[in-house]
């Protein structure tokens, strides 16, 4: 394939060229479809502010729940040579009294991404984010479902079907739900998402996995199984995406293992409306968003198109 982020197309062109880029993601218009995933750099305004003005299209938030949670005691991330991730953080966060004191004054494309393990526990959090400067909300379904240990919220169809009404009773915000991996057929998950009012799905979440240290025959992270990010999880994003999105019309969001513009194009022909970048900012930085941008500019100029949304899902007439 051409290497068209090496053009003579700089980084400030990037903004010239924005409405090229430019796309509506469950009626939320994005400059382009570069968001931040949920999980990276998501719990400060400062990092926010400048995670905008390093161009992302927009920002999904750690996810949020309603009281702080410490998560697991390290080691909790395993860098993997092949760029990718083994994680077990147990969805630490500061929870949403202080997120929401920490974004009182957000002036950012800022989607908060909540969990729970109950539907009595969104409406709080809706109460604390809905009023605030937010496009809307992210709701994590790869969280333990309380109610039935070892299950996760989206192995639970009919906990689905109430926690996406809830929220929609809630709030007039879209709603996005990002789904992983778990025990229940993810295009069966997708339909019921989408019949139940959800605006948009983001797949896929990271899979469970593990690593051992074969010197101590020990498990590496505290927690013994994590959560696989990074390019070995791409083949299976992309074809979560495309999968998905021939099965329903609500807008996909594809993430997972996207580290190169080439990586976020076979997502868009996928079937993704946008996209979402977790760890290649651990391994390239904040510059890998410019980078993918660019490629993604060239690659439309030289195909003739006049905006990306033209691509979307390409790869389902073949």
């Amino acid at each position: 394939m051409k290497n068209y982020s090496s053009s003579t197309t700089n980084i400030k062109s990037v903004y010239e060229y924005s409405n090229i880029l430019s796309i509506e993601v469950a009626g939320i218009h994005l400059r382009n479809p570069l968001l931040l995933a949920s999980g990276f750099l998501g719990i400060s305004q400062e990092i926010f502010n400048r995670l905008h003005n390093d161009g992302l299209g927009a920002i999904v938030s750690k996810s949020i729940s309603v009281s702080p949670l410490e998560g697991y005691k390290g080691p909790t991330v395993v860098s993997l040579g092949e760029k990718g991730y083994l994680n077990a953080i147990g969805l630490a966060n500061p929870g949403s009294d202080a997120f929401a004191n920490e974004i009182i004054n957000n002036q950012t494309p800022l989607i908060v991404s909540i969990v729970g393990s109950s539907a009595s526990e969104f409406p709080k959090l809706i109460s604390k984010f809905d009023k605030l400067n937010i496009l809307g909300y992210e709701i994590n379904l790869s969280c333990p479902h309380v109610a039935k240990m070892g299950m996760e919220v989206g192995d639970d169809p009919e906990l689905v079907i109430k926690i996406i009404k809830t929220i929609k009773s809630k709030t007039k915000k879209p709603i996005i739900i990002k789904v992983g991996i778990g025990n229940t057929d993810i295009l069966k998950l997708a339909t019921i998402i989408q019949e139940s009012g959800a605006d948009a799905i983001t797949a896929i979440n990271t899979i469970r996995a593990m690593a051992i240290n074969v010197e101590t025959g020990m498990p590496i992270l505290s927690n013994k199984i994590g959560g696989l990010s990074g390019i070995p999880l791409k083949p299976i994003g992309v074809r979560c995406v495309y999968e998905i999105s021939k099965k329903v019309t609500i807008p996909v969001i594809g993430c997972g293992g996207i580290f190169t513009w080439e990586d976020a194009l076979e997502y868009i022909l996928a079937g993704a409306t946008a996209i979402e970048l977790g760890s290649v900012i651990g391994y390239e930085g904040l510059k890998a968003f410019n980078q993918i941008k660019l490629g993604l500019i060239r690659y439309l100029e030289k195909k003739g198109y006049k905006n990306i949304k033209e691509i979307v899902g390409l790869a389902h007439q073949y």
